[in-house]
């Protein structure tokens, strides 16, 4: 009995983390859902950045192409933030390309989330770390597992950062591992999404990544080296929403459901752990009752045991409601994107469940720009391809245990 009211305890400060007063757009009170979003964004000081080209990368192959090409033309820094390196072929060839740049006189600076290392099945030891840092790359582990290991179990740092002199980001969902080139026993194809950013905004991404570097090392790295002014060019607006849980605990899932609240036609979404907080389910339900066409893309199987019942119980909840909702079954479905009316979008690391918007550390870009956000849409029609909707008949057909879980869950939502 003494070890239900500690357990009780420890979660009292999760449950309440996620409560919170909030205030959303009132639809329809601006011409465009873009205009009405930003117009919020400006609200809670969050900045909108001009003359970014943004490029959606449609899968692990064409991101990491893509990053070791920029990588290889680095001048003066490479900065990485990850959730997961693990200890595999495509982190050997990364870890190889930054040894290359260090031997040519270019920092390279590295941070990985110690649970994020553990929770994978090659993670990084201590000897592969002394061997990288051998090399001359600066390698920090977040918040590593000490005892008593509750401590540390909160607020973990998933973002998925990569900042190249100052003047090229990636963000995304992608981390350094080969599952999302090969994909994963039991699971098939691991499918993804991430974005390649040049432009005013890859400084607030910078501002991210030192932030915590900073804070992690006790070192002072900044300047304006880092800072490098960017060129006048570029067609995309784009705001970078970060998740900090002591500074702006609240900033991610109030982006993501005024977001919603600001759609007059559609939202589309697609997330692998959709089991959204109060305050985004909400949004969910209101753009349905006020006639926007809500799209909900889940995957038909997980990496994780129980998740994936609780998020199908989830998007049934909301398809009764009037969303449609898709089963991805061409293996597991890792994107966090959503877009608004074919005009504005958002990728990056958060997922719609209460770990990403109420514990961890994240980070997603809002791209304001109807060519990146009908290259997101593409890909959403792609995965569509690949999926089959979901149907009252489906749902009735599946095991009781399975409905079980997924309503259990439910009910356990702050806590998933």
């Amino acid at each position: 009995m003494r070890h239900k009211h500690i357990f009780l305890l420890l979660m009292l400060p999760l449950l309440f983390s996620c409560k919170s007063r909030f205030m959303a757009i009132e639809r329809n009170t601006f011409d465009n859902s873009d205009e009405a979003f930003i117009c919020y964004l400006k609200s809670q000081d969050i900045a909108i950045t001009d003359n970014n080209d943004v490029e959606i990368l449609n899968g692990a192959h064409e991101k990491f192409e893509r990053m070791l090409k920029d990588i290889d033309n680095a001048k003066h820094h490479i900065h990485l933030e990850y959730f997961n390196f693990r200890n595999d072929s495509i982190n050997a060839v990364v870890i190889a390309a930054l040894a290359k740049k260090v031997a040519e006189g270019v920092e390279v600076r590295a941070i990985f989330d110690a649970f994020g290392n553990i929770s994978n099945n090659k993670p990084l030891k201590k000897k592969h770390l002394r061997k990288i840092e051998e090399q001359g790359i600066e390698i920090v582990k977040f918040d590593p597992i000490r005892f008593p290991w509750i401590n540390h179990a909160y607020h973990r740092d998933h973002r998925k950062l990569v900042i190249i002199d100052g003047t090229i980001g990636y963000i995304g969902g992608i981390n350094i591992a080969d599952y999302y080139l090969e994909g994963l026993d039991g699971v098939g194809k691991w499918r993804d999404i991430h974005s390649r950013v040049e432009g005013e905004a890859v400084a607030k991404m910078q501002n991210v990544f030192l932030a915590m570097w900073n804070r992690e090392t006790g070192q002072n790295v900044g300047g304006a080296a880092y800072y490098p002014t960017p060129p006048k060019s570029g067609k995309a607006r784009v705001a970078v929403v970060d998740r900090w849980p002591t500074r702006n605990a609240e900033q991610m899932r109030r982006a993501y459901a005024n977001a919603i609240y600001a759609a007059q036609d559609s939202v589309q979404i697609i997330n692998p752990y959709f089991i959204p907080t109060y305050i985004v389910r909400r949004a969910i339900k209101n753009a349905i009752k006020d006639s926007v066409e809500v799209e909900i893309m889940i995957s038909s199987k997980g990496d994780i045991p129980f998740t994936p019942d609780v998020a199908m119980y989830t998007a049934y909840k909301l398809m009764k409601k009037g969303a449609k909702v898709y089963l991805y079954d061409g293996g597991f479905n890792h994107a966090k994107v959503m877009s608004v009316d074919g005009k504005f979008c958002t990728v990056g690391s958060a997922n719609l469940n209460s770990r990403s918007l109420c514990y961890d550390y994240e980070c997603n870009i809002f791209v304001f720009n109807e060519d990146d956000t009908d290259s997101l849409v593409d890909c959403y029609k792609k995965d569509k391809e690949e999926s089959f909707p979901m149907t009252r008949e489906y749902w009735k057909s599946r095991p009781w245990i399975n409905r079980f879980f997924g309503w259990l869950g439910y009910v356990l939502t702050p806590f998933m």
